[in-house]
């Protein structure tokens, strides 16, 4: 077989540029002659000078309100295995957690998305935000980084660069919020943020008067992918090429918390799909498994209602009934509860049983 091998830093190239590079290559293999220029079309260079000419004082406003009276020092509390090392060194190993949905419940995402009118980004995160307030026992202002495609001109969509923004993502939750109305504050949040994706990060920690040893709170991180025909082929003449990937030797964390949803339209099967990358300096393998699996249950509730005939809803209760606890932890704990305390109440029950999940959840 024949490989074309393409090695761009990513400094200079981000996601959406690999479609707009393969079209141009292919388009300059096919007609063997140079790309056509014009000369008023804006170039990336020209972007970067607009950007630092740009009046940002009203996103400046924006972001400074977004995150007024947020706790930057309180940290978020996950199930971790250590703690940071004081030195803040990272060996940038991963604990790694991958989860596959079946055909019923990513069809019933893709379907609740539509009916409710936000994008699989939108949902995918309300989701992350609704795991997040249960897997930290309610905490309930939470901080997410999201990463940001940030070409919100038309003219930059066919310029190869990188434009990518990160931007953080902060929600207030109430614990009454059913899934439905988490979702509705999400799309808004995801409103507002559209208009002042471009102002710099580095600005928005100036403004908040932050410096590097409190960035922790960026290192809880969403994206969502979604994998384009045209990024995984392209022709030359009567030759088609597809991507190959290729295999890492180590697996690699540049975040200390990070769940990233993948959703390629074109494959029958596993079409929608997430993996949890880890910091290896604050997690073992087991405990990101264990809380992939915890998500997965939470999105099974979520969503498995909506592709199949439930008598409980659990999008229109509160996000707050939610449960973490797994199929086989109940039975481990109903039969424990059963044989020490055959004559327990329902309201002892539930107390003890709250008791042993938050100590699962603790130790996990």
């Amino acid at each position: 077989d024949d490989l074309i091998l393409f090695n761009i830093h990513h400094s200079a190239f981000d996601g959406a540029s690999i479609s707009i590079f393969l079209r141009d290559f292919s388009l300059a293999y096919e007609t063997d002659c140079s790309l056509p220029l014009d000369d008023e079309a804006l170039q990336y260079t020209d972007y970067s000078v607009y950007e630092r000419q740009m009046d940002m004082t009203l996103s400046s406003d924006f972001w400074q309100s977004q995150l007024h009276g947020y706790n930057f020092e309180c940290r978020l509390s996950l199930p971790t295995d250590r703690k940071r090392s004081s030195s803040d060194q990272r060996s940038g190993l991963a604990s790694i957690a991958q989860i596959s949905f079946g055909e019923d419940i990513s069809t019933a995402f893709l379907n609740y998305a539509s009916a409710q009118k936000v994008t699989p980004f939108q949902l995918g995160l309300a989701t992350f935000y609704a795991f997040l307030f249960k897997i930290s026992h309610g905490q309930s202002d939470l901080c997410v980084t999201c990463l940001n495609a940030n070409r919100y001109k038309s003219e930059l969509q066919n310029i190869i660069g990188m434009f990518v923004a990160t931007l953080p993502y902060r929600i207030q939750l109430d614990s009454n919020w059913s899934f439905d109305e988490l979702v509705k504050h999400v799309r808004e949040k995801c409103f507002s943020v559209l208009g002042h994706s471009h102002y710099p990060l580095q600005y928005i920690l100036a403004d908040s008067h932050l410096n590097q040893s409190n960035h922790h709170f960026l290192e809880t991180v969403f994206d969502f992918i979604t994998i384009s025909y045209d990024m995984d082929h392209f022709s030359l003449n009567d030759g088609t090429f597809e991507k190959v990937p290729l295999e890492q030797s180590v697996n690699l964390a540049k975040f200390d918390f990070m769940l990233r949803f993948i959703y390629n339209p074109a494959l029958d099967d596993g079409r929608l799909s997430c993996r949890f990358t880890c910091s290896h300096d604050l997690y073992d393998k087991s405990t990101v498994e264990k809380i992939g699996q915890r998500f997965q249950h939470l999105f099974f509730q979520l969503f498995f209602s909506k592709s199949s005939a439930v008598e409980i809803d659990q999008s229109i209760t509160s996000i707050n009934k939610l449960l973490l606890i797994l199929p086989e932890e109940y039975e481990e704990m109903r039969g424990t509860l059963f044989h020490r305390l055959p004559s327990i109440f329902n309201e002892g029950m539930f107390i003890h049983f709250s008791a042993c999940f938050l100590h699962i959840l603790g130790g996990s």
